[in-house]
Order: C-alpha cells, then sequence, then structure tokens
C-alpha cells in the first residue's frame, strides 16, 4: 500500500469518457469484441465513483478495526468516508473506485490530485460465501501513521503503486524536486489501448489497412496425435511476443519507464523479480503477491508454447471453461479426465483438475489466485521443505504423510529429483550448496529460464567471487532473464574482472539489462559512450521510482559511485521527506555522515531514524555501530540486542551482539547466551568458534 504525494490529474474532464471517444469508435466494426471486453475485469479497473459504480454500503454503516472507526455515507449525491483514527475525525470524499470482484477499493483525493487507497474495502462476493461487507485491508494488522504501510504513506499511493495497470497510456509526470505528479491517462480503465498497438488514424480512417484485415484462416493448432496423450502445436510456427504485453501488468516488476508502451519489449520498460525466497516458496509455488509472470515463466506449459489466450478469452478474460474442459483442450480425457488419474469422485471438487495442478492462494483479503506454475503435488517435497500441496490444501486435517502414501498408492513413488532440482530446493530455502554444484544447476538447459536466472541471483547468498571465465556464456545467452540476473549481480566480479566481458552487458538489447549492469559500472571514469548511455537510463528510472524512498536511495548510491556527495546526501534527505518510515535512507545517510568525520549528525540522523521507525531492526543495529565507533561499548550492547530480538533470524545481528557483550566486559554473559541459543542457529561453525574464542578468553583470565 502506498504514500501521500501531491499529483495533479489534469485529465479529469477525460476520465470516464474514454468509452463514449475511442471504445465506441472500435465498436462501429468491433462491436462483438468491445461487448466481450464489458464484461471484463479490464473494463471496471477503474471507475468514477457514481452510484451506478460503488458497490459498497453507504447507507450508515460503521466499521471498526483496531484504532480506525469509519462510518459510510452519502450526501448531496457524493460518497463520504468519516475516518477517526488517533481521535481525530476527518471526512473524505471518494473520487474513484477500483475493480469490482471479488472486492472493491475507494480512492481518496487527501490533496489536490493525490489519490490514496483507502484502508477499508468492500467485500463483493455473494453474502452466502461471506461477503457483502466492508473489512480492513490489513485485517490483522492495527496500521498506525507512523507505519509504511498506513494508508497516507507512498506504498498506497494511487499514481505511483496503481495507475499504470488501471488506466490506459498512463503518464505518472513525477517531479522530483516539487514532489508532486501532474498525471495524465487517456482511458480511465484497461481499454483497447493498453494490449493493441494498432490503434491509430490509419486504422480508423482506411478499412483496408493492414492491421484492418482478418487473416486466413489456417490449420494450425494443439492436436493430440499417434499414441500421445498431451497435444502438441501442429502448423504455422507461434508468435507469442503478444504476452510482454500482458506481462508489463501481470508481474511484480520495478518501473524503468514513466507508464508502459505495448508496442515495446517486457524488458525494455520493467525489471522483473525473480523467484526470491521470500516470495516464493522453495518448490517456485507461489507464497507472497507476484501475479502470474514469475510461475507461468517456470511451467511446463510455457516451454511447450501455451500462451495466455490458450486458456483465457482475449477480451473477456475470462476462462473458456469452468470445467476440465479447458485443460482437455490439450490433455487427452480417458486418460486425465478419469477417476484413474485423479482418484476422486466424477465431478468432485478434487476432480477438478485446476485445484490439483492451480491451487489458489488468498491476496488483498479475500481473493483467491490460482497458482500458474502448473505443477504436481509432491508432498513428499512438503515434508523436506514446508511447501503447501494440493492435497493437504484441500484435506486440510491430514498430513503431508498422509497424503505422501495416498499418491504412491495410486501412482507409484514419485520420481527421483535431479541433483540441480534438489540444490534449487536448497537455494530456494535461502541454503548454500556447493559453487560447483551451484554452477552445474545454472548451465542445466534443462531447466526453465527464470529457475536458472534465478539461481544466477541466488549466488549473491554464496559469499563467492564470481570471475570472467564462469559468466561469459552468461553474458552472451540467448535467454534475456540470464543476460539480466548476471548484469544485476555484477558486483560480484572484481573490478578488473567487470572490464572484460560483462562490460558488453552495457550495449544488451533490453534496457533492464543495461540499466541494472550500469549499477555496477557507473563508478568508473573512463565512461564509454555505451556507459554513458547506460548510466542516464539508470538515473532516469530511479527518477520515475523516486514518489517513495527507494527511488531516492538508488540515486543516491548512482551520486556516490560518480563521487558526488553532495547529491547523494540531497537525494537521502528527500528520501527520507517523502517517504519517513523508509529505514534503508536514514543508515545510509548516517553512513556518509560517519565517512566525512561528522559525528554529530550520524548521531541525529540515526535518532531521527529511531524515533520514526522504533521497531526496525536495521536502525537499532545501525545505532550499535556507531555507538561502538564513539566507544560506547555498553549504550551499543542495548542496541545490538534489540536488533537481534525484532529479527531473530539475522545471523550478523546475533554475532554482533554477542561480540558486543563480549567487548563490553560481559563474556560470560556473552558465552551463557550463545551456548543456550546455539542450535537456533543450527550449530553454525561462525558461532561455535566463537563460543570457543570467549571460553578460551576466560580461561585465561583465571
Amino acid at each position: 500500500m502506498i504514500k501521500i504525494l501531491k499529483i495533479i490529474v489534469v485529465v479529469t474532464l477525460l476520465m470516464g469518457s474514454f468509452f463514449s471517444i475511442a471504445n465506441e469508435e472500435c465498436s462501429s466494426c468491433h462491436s462483438k469484441e468491445v461487448s466481450d471486453w464489458q464484461q471484463s475485469h479490464h473494463a471496471g479497473a477503474m471507475a468514477q465513483a457514481t452510484s451506478d459504480k460503488v458497490l459498497g454500503d453507504f447507507s450508515g454503516a460503521i466499521v471498526e478495526h483496531f484504532s480506525q472507526k469509519a462510518l459510510f455515507y452519502t450526501k448531496d449525491n457524493e460518497f463520504l468516508i468519516d475516518l477517526t483514527e488517533n481521535n481525530t475525525k476527518q471526512t473524505y470524499k471518494v473520487s474513484y473506485v477500483f475493480g469490482f470482484t471479488p472486492l472493491q477499493q475507494y480512492l481518496i483525493e487527501v490533496e489536490q490530485g493525490k489519490y490514496q487507497v483507502f484502508p477499508f474495502a468492500w467485500d463483493s462476493r455473494e453474502a452466502k460465501k461471506g461477503g457483502q461487507r466492508w473489512y480492513a485491508n490489513y485485517e490483522n494488522e492495527d496500521v498506525k501513521p507512523n507505519d509504511r504501510l498506513h494508508w497516507l504513506q507512498p506504498l498506497q499511493n494511487w499514481n505511483g503503486m496503481c495507475a499504470d495497470c488501471h488506466s490506459d497510456n498512463l503518464k505518472r509526470n513525477y517531479d522530483v524536486e516539487k514532489d508532486v505528479f501532474d498525471t495524465h491517462f487517456s482511458n480511465i480503465n484497461v481499454g483497447c489501448a493498453s494490449c493493441h498497438a494498432d490503434i491509430s488514424e490509419d486504422h480508423k480512417t482506411n478499412p483496408l489497412a493492414k492491421s484492418n484485415r482478418v487473416k486466413p484462416t489456417d490449420t494450425s493448432g494443439w492436436k493430440i496425435t499417434g499414441n500421445n496423450n498431451i497435444a502438441t502445436w501442429h502448423g504455422e510456427e507461434r508468435d507469442n511476443s503478444f504476452m510482454e504485453t500482458c506481462y508489463a501488468c501481470h508481474s511484480l516488476r520495478s518501473p524503468l519507464t514513466d507508464g508502459f508502451n505495448n508496442k515495446k519489449g517486457f524488458l525494455d520498460q520493467f525489471s522483473p523479480s525473480f523467484l526470491e525466497p521470500n516470495l516464493y516458496y522453495p518448490d517456485g509455488q507461489i507464497k507472497e503477491e507476484v501475479y502470474v509472470f514469475g510461475s507461468f515463466k517456470q511451467s511446463k506449459m510455457y516451454q511447450a508454447g501455451v500462451n495466455c489466450v490458450d486458456c483465457h478469452d482475449k477480451h473477456t478474460m475470462k476462462v473458456k471453461s469452468q470445467t476440465n474442459g479447458l485443460c482437455l483442450q490439450c490433455h487427452k480425457s480417458s486418460e486425465y479426465n478419469a477417476p484413474k488419474h485423479h482418484r476422486h469422485k466424477e465431478t468432485s471438487v478434487g476432480s477438478q483438475c485446476v485445484n490439483c495442478h492451480m491451487p489458489t492462494n488468498r491476496y488483498m483479503g479475500v481473493d483467491d489466485r490460482r497458482d500458474h506454475s502448473f505443477k504436481i503435488p509432491r508432498p513428499d517435497i512438503s515434508i523436506d521443505y514446508d511447501t503447501p500441496n494440493a492435497c493437504t490444501q484441500c484435506h486440510d486435517d491430514k498430513t503431508n504423510e498422509w497424503a505422501k502414501s495416498s499418491l504412491e498408492k495410486w501412482h507409484g513413488k514419485a520420481p527421483e529429483l535431479s541433483n540441480s532440482q534438489r540444490a534449487m530446493l536448497e537455494l530456494r530455502s535461502a541454503n548454500r550448496v556447493p559453487l560447483n554444484i551451484h554452477l552445474e544447476l545454472i548451465n542445466d538447459i534443462s531447466l526453465s529460464e527464470i529457475d536458472r536466472a534465478s539461481a544466477i541471483t541466488y549466488l549473491a547468498n554464496s559469499g563467492s567471487e564470481l570471475n570472467d571465465s564462469t559468466i561469459t556464456k552468461w553474458v552472451n545467452s540467448p535467454l534475456p532473464l540470464i543476460r539480466l540476473a548476471i548484469a544485476k549481480i555484477g558486483y560480484m566480479l572484481p573490478e578488473v574482472e567487470r572490464l572484460k566481458s560483462y562490460s558488453e552487458l552495457l550495449g544488451d538489447k533490453f534496457k533492464a539489462v543495461r540499466v541494472a549492469a550500469a549499477q555496477n559500472l557507473s563508478h568508473y571514469n573512463n565512461l564509454s559512450d555505451e556507459l554513458s548511455h547506460a548510466i542516464v537510463e539508470l538515473a532516469q528510472s530511479n527518477k520515475i521510482n523516486s514518489w517513495r524512498g527507494e527511488g531516492h536511495i538508488n540515486q543516491s548510491m548512482l551520486a556516490l559511485n560518480k563521487q558526488d556527495v553532495s547529491s547523494a546526501i540531497n537525494s537521502l534527505q528527500k528520501g527520507i521527506a517523502v517517504d519517513p518510515y523508509f529505514a534503508p535512507n536514514y543508515i545510509n545517510l548516517s553512513d556518509i555522515y560517519f565517512r566525512q568525520g561528522y559525528a554529530d549528525k550520524v548521531n541525529e540522523v540515526l535518532e531521527q531514524g529511531l524515533t520514526a521507525l522504533p521497531r526496525s531492526a536495521a536502525l537499532n543495529y545501525a545505532n550499535g555501530m556507531a555507538q561502538i565507533r564513539s566507544n560506547k561499548k555498553v549504550e551499543a550492547v542495548s542496541y545490538f540486542k534489540r536488533a537481534m530480538e525484532l529479527q531473530s533470524d539475522n545471523v550478523q545481528y546475533a554475532y554482533l551482539y554477542y561480540l558486543a557483550l563480549d567487548n563490553a566486559g560481559f563474556t560470560s554473559k556473552a558465552l551463557n547466551e550463545l551456548k543456550s541459543n546455539l542450535k537456533n542457529y543450527n550449530n553454525s561453525e561462525q558461532f561455535i568458534e566463537l563460543k570457543f574464542s570467549f571460553e578460551n578468553k576466560l580461561r585465561k583470565s583465571e
């Protein structure tokens, strides 16, 4: 969710009018397509708050949630909300609605042109399914004003977080210096222009234009032939590049441009997230709200050439069938739509393909979304790696051991995992594997592109140093995600090695790769034309994201690489002003002041940070380090202890806490606490060595 920014939406008169202008023009020739589109979620992505669009109960409904209380009502044909928090009541007018099923959210213009997502949403499901109610966006949390997730903070801001995927041709137009937006769009919802690149004057006025012609029918299609049980593609070679437009919104990604253009490639406009352990389970199933890109890219479906519209109607966006008929387009019915395969009663919930191979996760409180990696349930993996599986998700009174035994009785023992698959499970569990095995996994062409690319990014946790001979094949890979992954971790190369094949990434076809490489090469003084161009692109992408703290911290690092300390300080100060509950800006600013020898400023910034974020483990740790540098050993202990308590799985925080205790003269206490907690660190060699060190020190002091 998001923060306060000043935004001027100059297109107020255009909002909601695009359908009458452009989509009506489309409907004169494409009435069926426009009619289908009107049934889609795209058509309801955003709308003005009018009586025919607002679904929530504004008849005087009152909702209380921890320290917040909201009253929903209407007055003079306006939808109003009285929100009480911190014992202060404020009245807000709903300007726009977001979505319509299974929930609807509401946008509030808090200041001129600045739209925030209200902290309560309407559950638009049927009452018998638990819907027709107001609920808090964070149902189990009391999100107060000093929280980065509070509705008035950047992570809840429409212009930055939501807008580009809910309206056509959107431009944020963020002014970094003034901290204001001048946001424009041509259509309030996701209409024709979002997906079609051929809406031009020529297309509209020339009925014989190439883009208007109906392509001749061919016999291409998915066909089951011979003794095969699964279809293969036959006929004209498929061009699935259109999915780049789908990925623009259906992915977890960072923008590189202001808005997006469906004529350009996905990686020219976005840098997608990989299969990070905090986002996905060890077997690649979805954990956090990651949308579809990362899942689908893993799948055998994607590898076989399946695309979005094989399953989804291209205009309603609904699946083509709610029955197993959807999957039976490609999977032989006699083999897969039979009890011998699914082992459940016909037409039961368990007999539906999607319930076993596309289990759901719930997001935004009520939104059940299916995993698009199409995995086979593996309770044996769940036993070892604590991953979810469809069997026990449905049979929640059963164990993984029961599910494993049942599947073995029905289908035999699950296939043995390859070395690469086992290593991948370890890496996605945030564990290390020997470097030679890790590299073998990355170079295993039997794995998907995104699996291999993600494995490259996991090298950042290995502590290993890369060299040119190792990465050359990745730099020259025809697979763009492989190139993007190595570009992102170029800092693992020694300085001299970065100037070899790695520097070729500055001239890559895709902006995402060039920008990632520039981040790791921007400190070189003798700039080539390619590096200069990539640095400009990097600075532009940072600027686009500077409505929130991350953009400013990235811009500060670029300034530091160019030895422009003053600009780095300025960026971090702006980041703190814009996004005051984002800890890294405080920490990095204090680090710059420390290197400049400004001890007072170090303490001032860290104190400001801890005042804003007293429960930040990172800020407590940074304060501990500052106390050590000031030779305040005892004071440092309390900060390190607090950091360790707030983030108990951070080994570095724990290690420094024990060292600080020892350094302050409490070696016996350090040893006793370390011994009692050693099992929590899996008897790490690092902590065992520290224990021996303390024991030796105490023996010598006797």
